[in-house]
């Protein structure tokens, strides 16, 4: 346990306490893996009963995002109350460093005077782990029960594990649910194995509800209701496949329930009514500051989000914003935003189909047999859609289109929804100084001995150019006329490794998208501009360039891209974040690959026993699954 300084003037700090009988405890109750599935937010098949009555005396949010589609990033954004995309965060298992001199919320809490305890989960994607978040407690016993003193308030979180995508498929198991009567979204195939991942999905929501219930009675038992304001919510969209992983409303819709006792109502959020709905849009970079803010602190001023109760409470936002990175050993770059009915995704992939091969996704049963289906044919076109690859961008109305299957983004009708939600979506990424549109291991190595989000603030990081450089280069997917094509070979002129990487993004998804290219610019021409940038020093340009080659290049160009890759694929020699961006590549194109491929499982380490912690499976879940292909 931490040693543990309490405050008793919180006016010191900025303010407007001045004693503990003053300040709420906070307690936040999360489940992982879940949605909105519940009773009362309307589903009909769950059995909630515990958060139903919960919900019936507090404020249910309608519109609740975890800004990243799964566990490690959404809580980096909680923990940071910063975009993970801002601290480079925003891939699976990474491990990033954060600027010396930042302070997560739990430490602001706890030098605020809180007692502050977490049971037990962290997940954060930094060197330092839990180590430095500032928890007094951090563990399977960690509780408020254990605080110093009775009138030591304190914030204390708890999380239910039962909900998990793993428990989704774990065996034995007697659903309670009935298969027959389960909710099957219509992207989803209507399969038995399908309804009973779903069913089994809901009676781990009727469990989860139970250990709810057991938090919200110890608060009863130690006569702490009065005085405890509770935030329950899911840490992302549920366990199966296309809702978590993907920047969806599905992946990124949570429910949140906010209560808070008579004796602190005027912390409370702006029209609060207990039992009430608000259509006030939040998301969880935003919780952080809201617990500073019912502290009676305010949050730093590092922090991105915005508090939406206590004295700091900020104004409403327009919209909300999600991200996908590397999820586990799978490289893709989604970006998304909602007003609370539209939902826009950009994709910078697009080349990529939605869904591949996760290795710890496919030991769900719906992803295994709803690929099985798509390779026999079996599958109706908004089934299928998940294994092609995707559209630049994409738009959702909620209203009419709950499962987000029709896209709206070529209607004329929607024109104007979709070029304010491009403009959104773009002014977002470029003010946040988004990390993200470098590659993993670039930004780590132009960030050096400094944090990536010290680089990221830095003049060396031009956020502005490179984020026009993404949209405008990853147009050729859709349009690759000559003046797509010429933008993306001046960018490979550029001396920011960055830039000339989009510059290969570009030309890449201008040699897939058409075959006719040879008027527009000539695909010659492009092709020995990108074999010119195969020797690129920087791996990310090279990868981009080699891809494009062993797709149109002569069989000269695709020997070179090939032996280029291998040695970018092999981590022995360059980094696991390179190799891992190499055989994405490789796994796509295995065929393209030729010659190269031959001696893969001879020379290729399938397990690293020096691998980086947080990613040390990834390399060898690629090369495991390549060489079984």
């Amino acid at each position: 346990m931490r040693r543990f300084s309490f405050l008793v003037l919180i006016t010191i700090l900025g303010g407007s306490f001045t004693s503990a009988a003053d300040r709420p405890n906070i307690v936040w109750v999360t489940s992982e893996d879940n949605g909105p599935h519940l009773g009362c937010y309307g589903d009909e098949y769950a059995d909630t009963p515990r958060l139903d009555e919960l919900a019936s005396r507090s404020l249910r949010y309608r519109t609740c995002w975890s800004n990243a589609p799964v566990c490690a990033p959404a809580r980096t954004t909680l923990i940071s109350g910063m975009y993970a995309t801002s601290l480079g965060g925003h891939h699976m298992r990474s491990e990033v460093r954060l600027p010396s001199a930042m302070k997560l919320y739990p430490a602001v809490l706890h030098d605020a005077g809180y007692f502050c305890t977490n049971n037990s989960k962290t997940d954060y994607n930094f060197v330092s782990g839990a180590d430095d978040a500032g928890w007094d407690e951090n563990g399977k016993q960690a509780s408020f029960r254990n605080r110093p003193s009775p009138d030591t308030p304190f914030f204390s979180v708890f999380n239910f594990t039962i909900s998990h995508e793993s428990k989704i498929r774990n065996q034995p198991h007697t659903l309670v649910h009935d298969p027959a009567d389960a909710p099957v979204p219509s992207y989803h195939p209507d399969v038995p194995e399908v309804r009973r991942d779903w069913a089994q999905y809901y009676d781990r929501l009727t469990e989860m509800d139970a250990m709810v219930g057991e938090v919200l009675d110890q608060l009863e038992e130690d006569g702490l209701t009065d005085s405890t304001i509770i935030f329950y919510y899911g840490d992302h969209g549920s366990g199966m496949p296309r809702s978590k992983r993907w920047p969806f409303n599905s992946g990124l819709h949570v429910p949140l329930i906010v209560h808070v006792p008579e004796k602190f109502q005027s912390l409370a959020p702006q029209n609060y009514l207990p039992g009430g709905v608000s259509n006030q849009l939040v998301s969880f970079v935003d919780c952080g500051p809201t617990a500073i803010s019912l502290a009676g602190v305010e949050p730093p001023a590092n922090m991105q989000g915005v508090p939406f109760a206590g004295p700091h409470a900020g104004e409403p936002k327009e919209y909300l914003f999600g991200y996908r990175g590397r999820m586990d050993e799978r490289i893709d770059r989604v970006r998304s935003c909602t007003d609370g009915r539209f939902v826009y995704l950009r994709h910078f992939y697009p080349d990529r189909p939605y869904l591949k091969y996760i290795q710890y996704m496919f030991q769900t049963p719906t992803t295994r047999v709803w690929k099985e289906m798509f390779d026999a044919g079996q599958l109706n076109e908004v089934q299928a859609k998940v294994w092609k690859p995707k559209p630049l961008e994409e738009l959702f109305d909620l209203q009419s289109d709950p499962d987000e299957v029709v896209n709206l983004a070529q209607d004329p009708a929607y024109h104007d929804q979709l070029t304010a939600m491009q403009m959104a979506l773009k002014t977002w990424m470029i003010e946040t100084r988004d990390l993200g549109v470098l590659p993993e291991a670039q930004f780590l190595q132009l960030a050096g001995d400094q944090s990536p989000r010290e680089y990221g603030l830095s003049d060396e990081f031009v956020a502005e150019a490179l984020v026009e450089a993404a949209w405008s280069a990853t147009k050729a997917w859709e349009t690759p006329d000559q003046a797509t094509v010429a933008l993306a070979t001046g960018l490979l002129n550029e001396p920011h490794p960055g830039l000339r990487y989009w510059g290969a993004r570009g030309l890449n998804l201008a040699l897939q998208s058409r075959s006719d290219i040879q008027s527009d610019g000539g695909t010659t021409a492009i092709c020995q501009t990108l074999a010119d940038t195969l020797d690129d020093d920087d791996p990310a340009v090279a990868i981009a360039a080699a891809e494009a080659l062993l797709i149109r290049g002569s069989d000269g160009q695709r020997r070179a891209a090939a032996q280029r890759l291998a040695f970018l694929a092999n981590v022995k020699n360059t980094s696991h974040p390179v190799a891992i961006a190499a055989l994405n590549v490789v796994d796509t194109h295995p065929t393209e690959m030729g010659v190269a491929m031959e001696k893969f499982g001879e020379r290729f380490p399938v397990d690293v026993p020096d691998s980086p912690r947080r990613i040390n499976k990834y390399v060898g879940n690629l090369m495991k699954h390549l060489l079984t292909q």
